[in-house]
């Protein structure tokens, strides 16, 4: 439905209007329920109102005003993308001015969500303006206002449309860098940068060569040997097309903020950045997230492209305020992943969800995969524990900062007597203790 809407000029000409009218002679007042009303208020309002309807009846309808709400489907959080608006007009006279705003959260940080535009008759103007999502989600803007102008911009012609769209802002890859770092000395570590008597260096046979002084004699070929009369010995490479599988704990305990983000935003970014690890170094990497059930299942796989599968799952994954089901996710795990594989369960440590529903779980975990625990400890809980006491208010923070630590080391204490790998690093940190832990596991050839 069309409605008017008046614009700052209308009351501005009836101002006008109303001291020019002063310097007039005294024209007959009218009565009107017992107030004598002067002629000249009359004749000022009569002639505002004229030229508003004139002005209305002259306006365009909007429905000569095609919109088209135009952004990319995906935008990383905390980067800057465009939103345009493309107006087309068909036949006309006149250019005509359309104001336009829409409908846009306020997490996307818009410069400005609306805009005015002159459209000539025959054409397409396009509007655009940048914007910063600063949350992860799905957005669907839908309804957008348009007015139209007279020619005197008295009263504008408003009407409402639905323009449905949809934009998804993914989760960033902060620690892009630090997957970089880690892959080229996973692959320095493959080319024989690193010491050659390195206990479980590899067991899949890569190649023949000739015997250097600091082989192994346990690694003589006899039957290569004996056919060219000199010592050869066999190549071995790094294990690969193992499995790496991240459950992510979607529950309560990753709701907190650590520096000012999301617990669980810290997860994902450390789950994409051993997907970006592994897959480079040909191992698969699945992902499971879960709380009172299974939400989200990523196969396990080695394409190079599943950390962007991961943020794509991920996008709209929110914490949910229950208790996390340990037990039906070791079930899910067990029935699924039957070969041997690095298992990294990333959740928080706390207290009383780990001794009461994690550590009962864990043994039959532990019995066929490797186990690891990871936590992103608050930087700040680091800060207050060393900070001196000055005052009774210091004293507190600081006592409380202690105790906290304390329980953090006696829940992963804990977790290290099952047999678990315990990361508890800040946010700084997370990830290049997760790439140096996987690399560990690799090396070592525990899978």
């Amino acid at each position: 439905m069309t409605l008017p809407a008046v614009t700052i000029r209308l009351p501005l000409v009836a101002l006008f209007l109303g001291l020019a009218v002063i310097f007039l002679p005294s024209l007959d007042g009218v009565g009107v329920f017992g107030v004598v009303l002067d002629g000249r208020f009359l004749l000022v309002n009569g002639l505002v109102l004229v030229l508003a309807l004139v002005d209305y009846l002259l306006a365009p309808a909007p429905d000569s005003i095609s919109v088209h709400r135009v952004h990319p489907s995906s935008v990383t959080l905390g980067s800057t993308a465009t939103m345009s608006w493309q107006f087309e007009r068909g036949n006309g006279r006149r250019s005509v001015v359309v104001d336009m705003a829409d409908e846009m959260a306020p997490s996307l940080h818009a410069q400005e969500r609306r805009v005015r535009v002159s459209v000539p008759p025959r054409s397409t103007v396009t509007s655009s303006i940048n914007f910063t999502p600063t949350r992860r989600g799905r957005f669907a803007p839908s309804r957008l206002v348009l007015r139209t102008s007279g020619p005197l911009g008295l009263i504008q012609k408003q009407r409402s449309y639905k323009v449905n769209t949809t934009l998804r802002v993914l989760p960033p890859f902060r620690s892009a860098e630090q997957a970089e770092l880690s892959l080229k000395k996973a692959r320095l570590l493959e080319v024989g940068i690193r010491a050659a008597r390195v206990r479980g260096s590899g067991t899949d046979f890569d190649s023949l060569r000739e015997m250097g002084p600091d082989d192994e004699s346990r690694r003589i070929d006899w039957a290569a040997t004996a056919r060219t009369g000199k010592p050869i010995v066999r190549v071995f490479r790094t294990e690969r097309n193992q499995t790496v599988l991240v459950l992510l704990d979607s529950g309560r305990v990753m709701a907190g903020r650590i520096a000012d983000v999301p617990r669980i935003e810290h997860a994902m970014d450390g789950a994409m950045m051993l997907a970006e690890l592994t897959t480079g170094l040909g191992d698969k990497m699945g992902l499971v997230a879960f709380d009172q059930d299974v939400h989200t299942t990523i196969p396990a796989t080695n394409r190079r492209r599943q950390r962007s599968a991961i943020a794509e799952q991920l996008f709209d994954l929110q914490p949910a305020l229950v208790s996390s089901n340990y037990s039906l996710m070791v079930t899910r795990v067990m029935a699924k992943q039957r070969r041997r594989a690095l298992l990294v369960l990333m959740t928080d440590l706390e207290e009383q969800a780990v001794r009461e529903y994690l550590l009962p779980a864990l043994p039959l975990l532990v019995r066929t995969h490797v186990v690891v625990v990871a936590a992103v400890s608050d930087p700040d809980v680091h800060y207050w524990a060393d900070q001196p006491i000055t005052d009774e208010e210091t004293m507190f923070l600081r006592a409380a900062a202690i105790e906290e630590l304390e329980r953090r080391t006696r829940v992963a204490a804990d977790l290290v007597a099952l047999g678990v790998r315990v990361i508890d690093e800040p946010p700084g940190d997370f990830a290049k203790a997760l790439g140096d832990m996987y690399l560990d596991v690799k090396s070592m050839g525990r899978l």
